[in-house]
């Protein structure tokens, strides 16, 4: 998850350039900032009447390609670790003039901003952003509706609970001696403990580990900490030797939102074996 905290651009420079940018591609078909103008695309020719879908993160445009869009625009780049700090350019402006949808998270501060600033008629969806398998699946069907892509969004809910189910059968079968690894996640990788059938004895932030809230999870002597790779702060039990893994929430430039699990089932997977 990213901070809830960022930076604004001013809109109205933003809004006075869009016209501009919207009819002065570069050469290549990229954009007037040097960028691809299909960056983000989760498919290559879409079919008329496809739902146009501006996401403002891969974890956002990847639940808008799982739910079965297939015209949908990346405006954060995937190398941003926190996507509030991210600045618009006026790019970014003229792909929300032309969406249908524009999909953000309640701690992304600009994404109604720009659709103010671009004269978009789009409609502003807000995206729950929880890689837990059943959240995960209700928003994937929700968007679906929205979309009018049910057929599309249900098929991939089968290939994920099935590619959820291997993972999850997969972290289970490589416990060290057969027992239940105890563990401590921050509060937003909390899902990666649940898919590996851990024992979560306790989780900390988004705010930053007190003393106190320290020593309570240090007590707790958990084999593994699941920390967030956006929001890491370093060394979280330092006292407690226990073996610290960084889980990615966000899906690559790819929108594979399956990607996320596989990585997580990995990474974890590597520690089990090795313990």
């Amino acid at each position: 998850m990213a901070r809830t905290r960022g930076r604004i651009p001013s809109l109205l420079a933003l809004t006075a350039s869009l016209a501009l940018v919207a009819g002065c591609g570069g050469a290549d078909g990229g954009t007037a900032d040097g960028r691809p103008a299909d960056r983000g695309k989760a498919g290559g020719n879409p079919p008329a009447g496809s739902p146009v879908v501006v996401a403002t993160t891969t974890w956002e445009g990847a639940l808008a390609k799982a739910a079965g869009a297939e015209n949908v625009t990346v405006i954060v780049p995937q190398s941003v670790q926190h996507a509030p700090d991210y600045d618009p350019k006026p790019s970014d402006l003229a792909a929300v003039a032309k969406a249908d949808f524009v999909l953000y998270a309640p701690f992304e501060p600009y994404a109604g901003k720009i659709k103010e600033a671009a004269g978009s008629k789009a409609q502003l969806v807000e995206v729950g952003l929880d890689n837990d398998a059943d959240k995960t699946a209700a928003e994937v069907a929700r968007l679906g509706a929205k979309f009018g892509t049910q057929a599309r969004a249900g098929a991939w809910q089968k290939t994920f609970r099935a590619e959820y189910a291997k993972l999850a059968g997969q972290l289970r079968s490589a416990w060290p001696g057969g027992r239940q690894p105890q563990v401590v996640a921050q509060v937003f990788t909390a899902w990666s403990a649940k898919m590996a059938g851990a024992g979560l004895v306790g989780t900390y932030g988004p705010e930053a580990v007190t003393p106190g809230r320290l020593a309570e999870l240090t007590a707790k002597k958990p084999q593994f900490v699941l920390d967030n790779a956006h929001m890491t702060t370093g060394r979280v039990l330092p006292g407690a030797g226990a073996e610290q893994l960084e889980i990615v929430n966000y899906p690559g430039e790819d929108l594979d939102l399956l990607g996320v699990y596989r990585k997580a089932a990995d990474e974890i997977g590597k520690a089990l074996a090795g313990s």
